[in-house]
């Protein structure tokens, strides 16, 4: 248990842990207060951080091929856990933006920000070119599925108000091709032995768990994210009340940052240590794992339960993603990056969020 305590306390993400009981005491004593969505969202920080550290250390243990495996099932767990509790309250529009929110966030933050700390005092860092545009293609599929159902709906009803059973259909058999996808590439890493979509931190990074520590920390993590999505979700219209922004920003912004913000700082931290290859692919490879697993487990899920969620996405939600794709494309294909190009990516997602934030309620 001493490697499990020190890989707890090593972290400082995890100093927000004490938001979890915080949230639980202003819960009881104010119901409806907008302090419970804000403690419920911190607190979501550190935990899917454990998540993803119990998941590293077992994926560690299995070997590359049943790493990748493991990593489908767990390595996005805080955002689908997110998404599964707002799918069961009703709430379609936060699940979608959400998903979004989370593919431009890694695309834009967070390799803006990996490139910006790393490329301070550096003239440039170099990355392997190749696994960062092999996942950016995979990414141009997911772009496709994600834009189609509103092409349609444009094309053949001249507006993203229609909402005709063909999109649900169209929807339902993109999502089942989009996890095809994924699970051909999952038969391809069993074959080349690595993970695709979420390498391993090298040696510098981890600190070494027993199996048995890294499954509680796993179903702890678990456990307690699902009490506090429950929590967050519950306490969302008294938030969105208090503070006078819509479902749709705290979707895109809010609920991606919170569910990716352990990747955020794995990511950064890589790249301060000049290791831009595991940065990139930090960032990329998640944006690639949400659009091909993510989204249409979610939206398979909501079939099963009979409450129907299409991937006819905002037109806000539509563009940005597009243009984080098309702007991630250019600044990685050439396998160099420098702070300048950081704080570019930014720079647009700064502009994306400002138009999220000014969209009415």
């Amino acid at each position: 248990m001493g490697a499990l305590a020190t890989a707890l306390i090593g972290n400082r993400l995890n100093l927000l842990l004490a938001a979890a009981p915080i949230c639980w005491i202003v819960a009881a004593a104010r119901p409806g207060s907008p302090w419970i969505f804000i403690t419920a969202a911190a607190s979501i920080i550190p935990l899917a951080g454990i998540i993803g550290l119990g998941t590293d250390e077992l994926a560690h243990r299995s070997g590359p091929a049943w790493g990748g495996f493991l990593n489908a099932t767990f390595g996005n767990a805080a955002e689908l856990i997110i998404a599964v509790v707002a799918l069961g309250q009703g709430h379609v529009a936060l699940v979608k933006a959400s998903i979004s929110g989370s593919i431009i966030g890694n695309l834009l933050i967070v390799l803006g920000l990996s490139f910006f700390v790393g490329g301070l005092g550096r003239r440039s860092q170099k990355f392997h070119r190749t696994a960062a545009t092999n996942t950016t293609a995979l990414l141009y599929l997911a772009v496709v599925a994600l834009v189609m159902p509103a092409v349609f709906d444009l094309s053949l009803y001249g507006s993203l108000a229609a909402r005709p059973p063909a999109i649900d259909r169209l929807s339902f058999w993109s999502s089942v091709i989009l996890i095809v996808v994924y699970l051909g590439n999952l038969v391809y890493a069993f074959s080349v032995q690595r993970d695709l979509f979420r390498p391993t931190p090298q040696g510098e990074y981890l600190v070494r768990l027993t199996t048995r520590s890294a499954v509680v920390l796993l179903a702890a993590g678990t456990i307690l994210t699902t009490i506090q999505a429950e929590i967050l979700v519950g306490a969302l219209q008294p938030a969105l009340r208090a503070f006078g922004v819509s479902e749709l920003f705290v979707g895109v912004i809010v609920i991606a940052l919170v569910g990716n913000a352990a990747e955020h700082y794995a990511a950064i931290a890589a790249a301060r240590r000049d290791h831009m290859t595991l940065a990139v692919e930090i960032a990329v490879g998640s944006s690639a794992q949400i659009a091909l697993l993510v989204a249409p487990a979610i939206v398979l899920y909501s079939f099963a339960i009979g409450r129907p969620m299409s991937l006819l996405f905002n037109p806000f939600e539509i563009a940005a993603i597009t243009l984080s794709v098309l702007a991630t494309v250019i600044v990685v294909f050439d396998g160099e990056s420098n702070w300048v190009e950081g704080l570019q990516l930014m720079a647009v997602y700064l502009i994306l969020a400002l138009a999220f934030y000014f969209v009415p309620g």
